[in-house]
């Protein structure tokens, strides 16, 4: 089993008592153990751990109209207004989604963000991202934001293989970058790109210590944004380096003694583990997670928002401010009206999220909906409990399916209107069918044996 040697063996700090001396390397460090490309990734454990460090607060910050843009066709300056209006909705003035992040390079791209900064919301506050090149920043200052993140990619993945510069070089264009940020007074918020493919203590710490020491110059605690940005990332404290999210967050935290507030997390979907990465990052000391509305984002996605907003709630306790049923809204804002097609099974938003076909579960349903629903959907979310109805159902399933929909006394399951529906739905399975028995054939059965009954409000 592989063990990351440098967890074991820190580097000395600095001779000059300013923190973690950078590493210069004459060849990239790219963890082949870890990552030998034509194999899958591999997770390896060192024995040591650390411990759990949760924020007093945490909260979300939205990148929808950066990464989330890069996945889909661009949203038109209504559409962003529309969305960030619907954001700022959610959010209900408590600061959970704290910040949303915009590119800046199109004429199309600042009109949206000049639209969005005349709501004058203090939540979510607009801010912007620039590659870390000083022409750039330019944008930042014509925008008049006050907050913005600038690309400081930290792999030598990144360093040695796409910009083709050592990691000294790499470390003097970034400074110089956040340095003119700092002189025209706008806060920097650097991404650390590829972070859990890094050499954390060769290059990463280093980079941070160096952002610390200019900030203090200023005044300024300079943020600093930890992006998982293959999706490589492990939630686990036991996992070793590059890939543990804990303990580079424990590393940044507690090496540098950087504030929960200047620590941010980015991830993205690859591996499946978006979800747990953000809310470890957050158990481990970082306040701020990264996310986008139903998790749009470069390839696999980021974050999902509502996800994130969902769990905020669950470790923070749920706010009474937060408005969880726009995340209802904006599922179908996104179907509607932007054409964006969600899987039925989709967490939270899916079709089917809160949805059962099985009858022994509608019977549950009819007896105590707490049985068969992990929380009072129809209330935080608009959405009751439903039934979908198949050869599966049964007469509970169709029994819970009328009840719900239409003002009707409780039925009992031996009513001969409800087996006669039964026995239509067996006979369309009996004869080929695989499909779902849809809502309009029901409305149709049940218009026939129950004539006319009035709809629920």
């Amino acid at each position: 089993m592989e063990h990351n040697t440098k967890l074991n063996k820190k580097p000395k700090l600095s001779a000059a008592g300013g923190g973690w001396e950078l590493q210069e390397v004459p060849e990239p460090n790219l963890y082949r153990g870890t990552f030998p490309y034509e194999e899958l990734p591999r997770a390896f454990f060192d024995n040591q751990s650390v411990p759990l460090d949760i924020p007093e607060d945490i909260w979300l910050t939205d990148t929808t109209f950066r990464d989330g843009q890069q996945a889909r066709a661009p949203y038109t300056i209504e559409q962003v207004l529309h969305l960030y209006d619907l954001m700022h909705k959610l959010d209900g003035g408590t600061g959970v989604i704290r910040q949303s992040e915009f590119f800046l390079y199109s004429q199309k791209d600042r009109q949206a963000v000049r639209k969005c900064q005349e709501r004058d919301y203090k939540f979510p506050q607009v801010t912007g991202w620039i590659r870390a090149v000083k022409s750039d920043f330019r944008l930042v200052k014509e925008m008049g934001l006050k907050e913005t993140g600038i690309l400081t990619s930290c792999s030598d993945y990144h360093l040695f293989l796409k910009l083709r510069k050592t990691r000294s070089a790499a470390l003097a264009m970034y400074l110089d970058t956040v340095r003119a940020c700092l002189d025209a007074a706008v806060q920097p918020r650097c991404h650390f790109e590829d972070v859990t493919r890094a050499d954390l203590y060769g290059f990463v710490l280093p980079l941070a210590s160096e952002l610390v020491k200019l900030g203090q110059k200023y005044d300024v605690r300079v943020k600093m944004r930890m992006c998982d940005t293959m999706g490589v990332g492990l939630p686990w404290a036991q996992a070793a380096l590059p890939r543990s999210v804990p303990k580079i967050i424990h590393a940044l935290r507690h090496e540098l003694g950087l504030g929960a507030e200047q620590l941010e997390f980015h991830g993205h979907n690859d591996l499946h583990k978006v979800v747990a990465n953000s809310v470890s990052a957050w158990l481990y000391g970082c306040a701020a997670c990264n996310c986008s509305l139903l998790g749009i984002g470069e390839r696999t996605g980021n974050a999902p928002l509502e996800a994130l907003v969902v769990e905020q709630g669950q470790l923070m306790s749920q706010s009474a401010k937060i408005d969880y049923s726009v995340i209802t809204e904006i599922a179908e804002y996104f179907s509607k009206e932007l054409g964006q097609a969600i899987p039925a099974n989709y967490p939270l938003v899916g079709r089917d999220f809160n949805v059962t076909r099985a009858g022994i579960h509608a019977d549950g349903l009819l007896k105590n909906e707490e049985i068969y629903n992990i929380f009072d959907t129809k209330r935080l979310l608009k959405r009751p409990p439903r039934v979908m109805i198949t050869d599966k159902s049964g007469v509970a399933g169709i029994k819970h399916w009328i009840e719900q929909r239409y003002e009707v006394e409780p039925l009992k399951k031996s009513d001969h209107r409800l087996t006669s529906i039964y026995d239509l739905i067996k006979l369309e399975y009996e004869q080929g069918r695989t499909t779902g028995i849809s809502d309009e054939e029901m409305a149709r059965w049940v218009a026939d044996k129950f004539g006319q009954l009035q709809v629920k409000k």
